[in-house]
């Protein structure tokens, strides 16, 4: 097993929400997935909480991405948000699910990932792992 790269990013939730309701953002639409959306918001009262903390996970993949890639582009695509998606298994565990350049650029890689709320913070920290020869294929690339 190699680490490939780590992110860990945090993420104000009274801020983030204040950037949600905006007049005329389209933020929820051009970041998030259908499916982030409807778990997100189903989440009662405070779906901004939610929101914030998928965000803080997508900017850790984004960043565990880019010190994989250490003196070469990091660029997955003009908007990568979209393409790394926060899914939950039956038990409500967090993943990540990569679609699109995100996923071709990392086709085997394990995306661990952690997230936690406290207060109005949210944090997510990401740990990328080869399973097998990824690196040589990164580092050929």
């Amino acid at each position: 097993m190699t680490i490939l790269g780590i992110g860990l990013d945090l993420v104000t939730i009274s801020d983030f929400a204040e950037q949600l309701e905006r007049a005329g953002t389209t933020m929820l639409r051009e970041s998030f997935t259908a499916g982030e959306r409807r778990y997100c918001q189903s989440k009662g009262t405070d779906p901004a909480r939610s929101f914030a903390a998928r965000w803080a996970a997508k900017e850790a993949v984004l960043k565990a991405w880019a010190s994989s890639r250490f003196a070469r582009s990091p660029q997955i695509g003009d908007n990568p948000y979209p393409l790394i998606e926060v899914v939950n298994d039956a038990w409500g565990r967090p993943s990540i699910k990569l679609h699109g350049l995100a996923a071709e650029f990392l086709p085997r890689a394990r995306v661990h990932l952690s997230i936690t709320h406290d207060g109005d913070m949210a944090a997510a920290m990401v740990v990328l792992e080869d399973p097998g020869e990824l690196a040589d294929l990164i580092d050929n690339s």
